[in-house]
């Protein structure tokens, strides 16, 4: 059964990964970059600056660095443990016709550290600015997705790494909101004490 779920998943990849032309390549290489986003972070700090204040963006931001580190540690762990070649790495793949454009190629794909890491964001950031900028989410999940799609136009990622990656970074984005929930209360009690 595993066997066939990854076979549909490579059928599935080549099929989205061969859409892909020319005309486009420097896009999808631009949304892939590490970054390009850094601009939408910091406005989302702005924002969160502005919906709640100096000190306790402060909490949120380390939060935000506590949740990075979290979603980077687990998805190598993944990754070093499953050892899945990415699709970048196999020769008949690309004797297939596989679009290969990254600039580099890491040797495991199991789970996407780009879906996991834009997922928590886009959770993140939606459930906390979400009282001040109802429709924010969905623009962020938005993103998110671009992000991940661009992982299989570059050729270094199968759909099911991107899916478990989003899966993973959905479910910690929400935790650490709740973390920083919690950090929030803690701190805005002791300022009243």
């Amino acid at each position: 059964m595993l066997e066939k779920l990854l076979q549909y998943d490579t059928e599935l990849f080549l099929y989205l990964n061969k859409l892909g032309s020319p005309t486009w390549d420097r896009l999808w290489l631009i949304i892939t970059a590490e970054f390009t986003f850094v601009p939408l972070y910091l406005v989302l700090l702005y924002l969160i600056y502005k919906s709640y204040g100096f000190k306790p963006m402060l909490i949120f931001v380390l939060t935000i660095a506590l949740m990075i580190t979290f979603t980077d540690q687990i998805t190598n762990l993944f990754k070093h443990t499953f050892q899945r070649p990415r699709p970048c790495r196999l020769d008949e793949l690309v004797n297939e016709g596989m679009r290969y454009i990254a600039a580099r190629c890491g040797r495991y794909g199991f789970f996407s550290g780009h879906a996991s890491n834009s997922m928590a964001a886009a959770v993140f950031g939606g459930l906390v600015l979400r009282k001040h900028y109802k429709n924010l989410i969905f623009i962020l999940l938005f993103w998110s997705f671009f992000v991940a799609y661009s992982r299989i136009y570059v050729g270094v990622h199968y759909p099911i790494d991107l899916f478990c990656g989003m899966i993973f970074g959905a479910l910690a984005g929400f935790g650490f909101y709740k973390l920083g929930l919690y950090f929030l209360r803690r701190f805005e009690k002791h300022n009243v004490s």
